[in-house]
């Protein structure tokens, strides 16, 4: 019934720029934001919603099947032990990957923007691939692994990219167990690891020299700035 009602009140621009469809497909609050939790692997549902506070579970559950019905994600089953249902991108869904970011690198630049609001795992992750200098990251080759409340990610940082996925790393050279907001003040606010170490809120292992190094490859970038007559 949740679907029908749903599907009935949708309004659709009626308009074949694919821009339009797109819309029309992902344009609803929040779908945007699912898509972006699950980029970097599938998702249980309280997996979802412990990351999106915000997002209650009723309008979790119908965007979910909204997106699932538009073939932008798919339920999957994980192999034993874990054998749970989780929530994941179709191969087409995933192609929406270059859309989300460049979208996020062009608001990051917006004067209203708040970047205190709360940080999700993934999206401070998402960030440090938006965020990344090329250029000074030049030929620095590095395996990351990142432990943020509990939960293991992998990343590998080769050629200028850096790539991140669920999972643990395997020999990592720099290692963090760290909170969202721990790492955004590590890579954004500069705090050095041992500060932060003292509030709990992040701990490295690996060499300081080239954590530090690492680190400094990091910024977000400058807020535009209206013109007086604007």
């Amino acid at each position: 019934m949740t679907s029908k009602s749903t599907s009935r009140q949708k309004r659709h621009f009626e308009d074949a720029c694919g821009l339009a469809h797109g819309l029309d497909l992902v344009g609803e609050r929040w779908a945007l934001i699912i898509i972006r939790e699950l980029l970097l692997g599938p998702r249980r549902f309280s997996d979802l919603r412990s990351a999106l506070p915000g997002l209650s579970a009723n309008v979790l559950t119908q965007r979910l099947g909204e997106l699932e019905q538009r073939h932008v994600i798919e339920r999957l089953r994980l192999p034993p032990p874990a054998s749970v249902q989780v929530y994941g991108l179709t191969e087409w869904g995933r192609e929406a990957e270059p859309m989300v970011l460049a979208m996020a690198k062009w608001a990051y630049r917006s004067p209203a923007h708040d970047r205190m609001l709360p940080l999700s795992g993934v999206a401070m992750l998402l960030s440090l691939r938006i965020n990344l200098d090329v250029a000074r990251a030049g030929a620095l080759a590095l395996t990351l692994g990142f432990d943020i409340e509990g939960t293991p990610y992998r990343g590998q940082l080769e050629h200028g990219v850096l790539s991140v996925a669920a999972g643990e790393a395997l020999v990592p050279d720099i290692a963090y167990r760290s909170t969202a907001r721990g790492l955004a003040a590590r890579f954004y606010g500069k705090v050095p690891p041992e500060q932060l170490a003292v509030t709990g809120v992040l701990t490295m292992r690996g060499d300081p020299g080239l954590e530090t190094r690492f680190a400094d490859l990091f910024a977000l970038p400058p807020r535009y700035v209206p013109s007086q007559a604007s």
